[in-house]
């Protein structure tokens, strides 16, 4: 690859945060982007190594990376993660840590630098043939896609191992070997040791071809998102729902597409065949009286009102009882659900001398609110006011003593309504963690 061509790959970005390991690929990668920022001025660049632990050689292998980057003059960032095993084999774990690593690295207007190669790609490819991927799947790695709000760029796609490696030589390179490359029980390895050695024997241009097939693939998923866009802009709501009804007369093939790239604005993995499916048969299409929830992942599929909806699963929080002490300073919630913060105002009474303030998340019997006459269940307020059933076991309730007070943003109880003229208070949820 010549520096013009990695201009052209990289244009017009001038903050770049590389992902380095030290290995030959991503040392060519480095190499390149510091002899481009000697023409280039403008460029700035930094490097980060993951330390995953894996290996015995790790700890040497940041120092090497730290003494290649003071040779060359780029700040490197080292972070250490930890895999959590969650069933999805090493691979997918270091990946996700990973990736996860380098969403908190990034600075704003920087956007990350990954070393794939041309038989990375034909690798990806293969990899998703044997999981029996669609053409979302077989387009492998995009060039440039989106990432953690920024982008991530691949400026080596187009070229093959052997052209990093001459590079690597020409320029007297010196990078790491992880002994676990060599380990054919990984399927990444073996495709790599095994099957693409043969293929390329067989057909030289065999990786090249696959580039291109790959690439084919990924024409066909834009076009259909930008066939399918609009219709799909119609069919979600403020809150990125999606409408059920609609969508029921469509052929399978239309819906499943609408679905996937329903998911995919959400930023969700893309989903197998069979999970499409049980997103549309055991979600959208249960019976009208259940509350059907699909876990993905991290997250779930919900039916709320002939929509669907993609959340974040969250534990629930029904026996949590929180309390609170200091009205003056602000309640954490559990769960990473921000703070309470009571402060002045006029629509609450301030609790009297023996009602001890605390947070629940249910209430027994017949409440009255403000604006309803008549008493009502909990759960009945909740349907009326419209909130969605996993909101409504996460909603934190204000209480003064044994008397339910507010639900913040829902409602007030009568028993905790500021009168006219008195120094009352305000209940604000500020979510996030903010604090």
């Amino acid at each position: 690859m010549s520096l013009n061509d990695l201009t052209t790959a990289l244009r017009p970005y001038r903050k770049i945060l590389v992902a380095f390991s030290g290995g030959l690929d991503s040392t060519v990668l480095l190499h390149q982007l510091v002899t481009l920022r000697a023409r280039e001025d403008d460029l700035r660049l930094r490097a980060i190594h993951i330390h995953h632990g894996l290996s015995a050689n790790a700890d040497g292998w940041v120092e090497h990376c730290r003494q290649i980057c003071r040779e060359w003059g780029v700040p490197l960032e080292v972070t250490r993660v930890t895999l959590e095993d969650t069933g999805l084999g090493i691979e997918a774990h270091a990946r996700a840590a990973r990736y996860d690593a380098f969403r908190a690295a990034l600075l704003p207007e920087e956007v990350l630098a990954t070393a794939q190669h041309l038989n990375d790609q034909c690798e990806t490819l293969l990899l998703a043939l044997k999981r029996g991927s669609g053409p979302a799947g077989l387009s492998a790695m995009a060039p440039d896609s989106p990432f953690a709000g920024t982008r991530l760029v691949r400026p080596l796609l187009n070229q093959s191992r052997n052209a990093l490696h001459c590079w690597a030589q020409e320029h007297g390179l010196r990078w790491i070997e992880d002994e676990s490359n060599q380990n054919d029980a990984y399927d990444r390895n073996f495709l790599r040791l095994r099957i693409v050695p043969a293929l390329t024997n067989r057909w030289p241009h065999f990786s090249m071809a696959a580039a291109r097939s790959a690439a084919l693939c990924a024409e066909q998923e834009q076009l259909l998102d930008e066939l399918l866009g609009e219709q799909l802009d119609g069919l979600v709501g403020d809150e990125q729902q999606l409408a059920i009804a609609p969508v029921l007369s469509m052929s399978a093939p239309r819906r499943a597409a609408l679905l996937r790239r329903w998911l995919a604005r959400q930023q969700a993995s893309m989903p197998s065949r069979e999970q499409l499916e049980r997103i549309w048969q055991e979600v959208a299409l249960a019976r009208e009286d259940a509350a059907p929830v699909l876990r993905l992942g991290e997250h779930e599929v919900r039916r709320y009102r002939q929509q669907l909806w993609w959340i974040r699963a969250a534990p629930g929080c029904k026996d949590i009882r929180l309390s609170w002490p200091n009205i003056g300073s602000p309640l954490p919630l559990p769960n990473e659900a921000g703070h309470l913060r009571l402060i002045p105002g006029a629509q609450l009474r301030q609790p009297a001398a023996d009602e001890p303030v605390s947070v629940r998340y249910g209430a027994e019997g017949h409440l009255h609110i403000v604006g309803r006459s008549g008493g009502r269940r909990l759960k009945k307020i909740w349907q009326e006011l419209g909130v969605a059933p996993w909101l409504r076991d996460t909603t934190p309730l204000l209480f003064y003593g044994e008397t339910l007070i507010a639900a913040p943003g829902y409602f007030i109880t009568l028993a905790g309504q500021c009168a006219e003229g008195e120094k009352g208070l305000e209940l604000l949820w500020e979510k996030g963690g903010q604090a």
